[in-house]
This record gives C-alpha cells, structure tokens and sequence, in this order.
C-alpha cells in the first residue's frame, strides 16, 4: 500500500462501524461462532482461501457463482460465499469479519444492483489487514460513467491504486479477470 492512502468516504465506514458496535456477543452467538468456525475446515486444509462477495439477486448471484466455481478448480484452493457458511447471525458484520480475518483473499464482485456488499466494502477499505488480502472485479456499464455512485467510486480509486481492481463486462471477461487474481 502506498504511504499516504487517499480517505476512505467516512460514511461506508461510520455504516460499518455502528453495526458493530450495536451489539455485544451473547452465548448464543459465541457457540454459533464456533460451529462457524468448525464449517470453515477447507480454509485450513488449502494453501489458498477465497470469500467471495457480492450481490445476491437472481442474476448477479450466477455470475458470482462463476467466480466461486472457478476459483475452486485451481489446485489447493478453496473459494465460497458468506451464504455458504450456514447459521442465522444477529450481525453479519461480527460474522463477516470472522470470516474475512482467516481467508486468504477476499474478492468483490460490484455490480450495481442495491443488494450489492457496500457495508462490507467500507470494511475492506478501513481495515488495513482486510485491505492487503483484497481484490475487487467490477463490472463495467457501457452507457454509464458513474453507474456505482461518489462512495463506491472512492473505494474502486484506493483498489485502482494498489492494482487490485479487475474490470470486466461480460461473463466472458468476468471468467478471464478471475484467472488473473492471484
């Protein structure tokens, strides 16, 4: 990362930053955690893991799909999304954060669409840590210059920066921008 880092929009991060501070760990969450934990054995087992993020909605979700699948053919990898990690969580911000602080790459796939991870981008903008392991492929709208919006814009610019950040339009190109992460 380079020495002086450009500000990260403070409210991604005030967003984030309340969800966590909203609530406290109950025994309840604390053994959810750790059945969590327990679900999350490929992590330890490969030399390289990926928590893929992103959009939920019919569509993106294929095209997220695509990058989990092909990140699973590599050899001594294993890639999956939050939703693969079974359990109901009070916060998803304390169970993302688990997750994310044990993988070894985080990856973002931006779409436009409203469901898409922008808490979550806060996170891997304002943590350094989460910060170095990630990567964002961001799709690319023909008729659009801003189609993502001042605060996403401002997260895209610091991955730019650091040569973390994959354009693509096509699932075509969605397929040859993961074969490019490391």
């Amino acid at each position: 990362m380079s020495d002086e880092e450009p500000p990260v929009p403070e409210e991604v991060l005030k967003s984030a930053k309340d969800q966590l501070d909203d609530d406290e760990i109950s025994l309840a969450d604390n053994e959810e955690i750790l059945h969590t934990l327990s679900e999350l054995t490929p992590v330890y087992e490969n030399e390289r893991s990926y928590f893929v993020l992103g959009n939920y909605d019919r569509e993106p979700i294929r095209r997220l799909n695509l990058v989990v699948d092909r990140l699973n053919r590599r050899q001594d990898a294993y890639a999956f999304r939050m939703v693969d990690i079974r359990g109901e969580w009070d916060n998803s911000i304390q169970k993302f954060c688990l997750i994310a602080d044990i993988v070894t790459y985080l990856v973002g796939v931006a779409e436009k669409e409203p469901s898409d991870f922008l808490v979550e981008q806060g996170l891997l903008v304002g943590t350094t840590e989460f910060f170095a392991k990630s990567h964002v492929l961001k799709r690319v709208y023909e008729d659009e210059e801003h189609p993502f919006g001042w605060m996403q814009d401002g997260v895209f610019e610091l991955f730019e920066q650091e040569g973390r950040l994959y354009r693509w339009q096509t699932e075509e190109e969605l397929v040859d921008v993961t074969e490019e992460l490391p």
